[in-house]
């Protein structure tokens, strides 16, 4: 079933419509017609909507049933990544959004690779973010999560101080006992941040710099990560965590 993002001014009494790329795809790409059903998502929730209307400039689309299906997690995972090289950012996004992530923070650190002035970070985040509504589509989210603006790495961590938890996954950091008790932390309601490195990984003043900032320095287990392998694992153990212990069956 396709999912379609529209805001609030979309709504008129009961009934959605619809204009722009999405008309466009719907009409054109997907070929749909009157009485075809697709998911809209307003506000935080989504409808199960019918096709009720095809216009030149707008699909109309009744609501069927209201708050049909609550696919976001009871916690909010952040995930700051360092820059990897290459496109590598892109999948680490996608995947990361269909796994439940609420936002991405792209951060700078000693030992990236990819180098950005501000006319590149513009650019970067404006097509970063199209990943992540394309990846929210897929996976049925009920909201797109945002990609926010490339921070320095103290920036990161101050960023990361204001959230309920901090978790560093380190190379470094042995055995699974404080990944545990990490993750044995985290409430319904919470905000966590997730911290991944580059390729080269984290210098130790970095490691430093997040234990003062009251990091929690965990461990993924006992073979080393790619970055863009880091990043998945990382917030699919935190999702799984939420998923089985705390939300259960009832999302």
């Amino acid at each position: 079933m396709y999912n379609f993002f529209v805001d609030e001014s979309a709504r008129i009494g009961g009934s959605f419509k619809i204009s722009g790329k999405d008309h466009n795809h719907i009409c054109n790409v997907l070929r749909m017609q009157v009485g075809d059903i697709f998911l809209v998502s307003c506000g935080g929730t989504s409808s199960l909507c019918r096709v009720t209307q095809m216009g030149e400039d707008t699909v109309e689309a009744e609501i069927v049933e209201e708050d049909y299906r609550n696919t976001e997690l009871s916690v909010r995972f952040y995930l700051f990544q360092g820059l990897p090289k290459g496109d590598k950012l892109e999948l680490i996004i996608q995947k990361t959004v269909e796994l439940g992530v609420a936002g991405i923070i792209p951060v700078e650190m000693s030992r990236c690779v990819m180098k950005l002035d501000d006319k590149k970070k513009k650019s970067k985040r404006e097509r970063w973010q199209a990943i992540a509504e394309s990846a929210a589509k897929q996976s049925k989210r009920n909201v797109i999560p945002e990609v926010f603006d490339v921070l320095t790495y103290r920036q990161a961590i101050e960023r990361a101080a204001e959230l309920d938890l901090f978790l560093v996954p380190y190379e470094n950091e042995r055995g699974m006992v404080a990944t545990r008790e990490a993750l044995g932390r985290i409430k319904p309601g919470m905000s966590v941040g997730i911290l991944i490195g580059p390729e080269g990984g984290f210098d130790e003043k970095e490691i430093e710099l997040a234990r003062t900032g009251g990091a929690a320095v965990v461990s993924l287990g006992q073979r080393t990560l790619r970055a863009e392998t880091a990043a998945v694992t990382a917030v699919a153990m935190g999702m799984l965590h939420v998923e089985m212990e705390l939300d259960g069956d009832g999302q």
